[in-house]
């Protein structure tokens, strides 16, 4: 049997608690999910002896901070904060290529369906607006031949949704042709083997690193980061980064 994992709590108070998800961790059970053992809902409340409410989502193999509710009244202020965006959303990804300065990808979607989940959903939904902000950190390139290019070049991008679609990121920087790293959906089949060759491990390369909200109870303002986690920096250690 698989030893039950132990989520880092990296903000808790008498009405909210968020963790820091691992990637490949679902963030609750569903039947699409039958043969799961571990979900980080069932982990926090276990943990902390309370119940708890989701308040968004994070894709499984995304990592990065995860915010619940302690009580239906909170999860309901929350929810209409996360409708209303006035909850500030931080995310960083290491993509194909090198994508310069900065910009506001406004670009709409096609609501993105499950094949067993969403099998009786419309399939006709016109597309939904979807923008992110991204901003070039950093970049580095590998001289090391792939393909048609004689050297394997990577941005760091931090980002910043202004909606949020389903895989929403993921669909952006592919959009831009600048894919995420280990994206099996919209990533780049030569890229994704040499990562995990060249750097030794598998996973989607796209973090969620930063909540900034108000308190609905105190009404002070909260900041809730996630540290980088050492695959990130070994990563940042081979392309000769700081950490971030």
């Amino acid at each position: 049997m698989t030893e039950k994992p132990v989520l880092k709590i990296l903000y808790q108070d008498d009405y909210l608690v968020a963790v820091d998800k691992p990637p490949g961790l679902f963030v609750h059970r569903s039947f699409m999910d039958k043969d799961e053992q571990f979900f980080a809902l069932q982990l926090v409340r276990d943990q902390i002896g309370r119940y708890v409410y989701p308040l968004h989502r994070l894709d499984r193999p995304t990592s990065g901070v995860l915010l619940f509710a302690l009580t239906q009244e909170v999860a309901r202020q929350m929810g209409e904060a996360f409708t209303g965006k006035s909850i500030r959303k931080t995310y960083y990804a290491l993509t194909r290529g090198h994508l310069p300065g900065e910009a506001l990808i406004d670009y709409p979607l096609k609501e993105k369906l499950d094949k067993i989940g969403d099998k009786f959903a419309s399939r006709d939904k016109p597309e939904q607006e979807a923008q992110t902000y991204y901003q070039n950190v950093t970049t580095a390139s590998l001289p090391v031949p792939l393909g048609k290019y004689n050297s394997v070049r990577y941005s760091l991008v931090k980002l910043q949704p202004e909606t949020g679609r389903r895989h929403q990121i993921r669909r952006h920087l592919a959009h831009l042709r600048h894919p995420i790293i280990g994206d099996i959906n919209y990533g780049d089949n030569k890229q994704n083997p040499f990562f995990i060759k060249y750097f030794g491990f598998k996973r989607l390369m796209l973090m969620a690193k930063k909540l900034e909200f108000t308190h609905p109870v105190s009404g002070k303002a909260v900041v809730i980061a996630a540290d980088f986690d050492r695959q990130w920096l070994s990563v940042f250690e081979r392309l000769g980064w700081e950490s971030f």
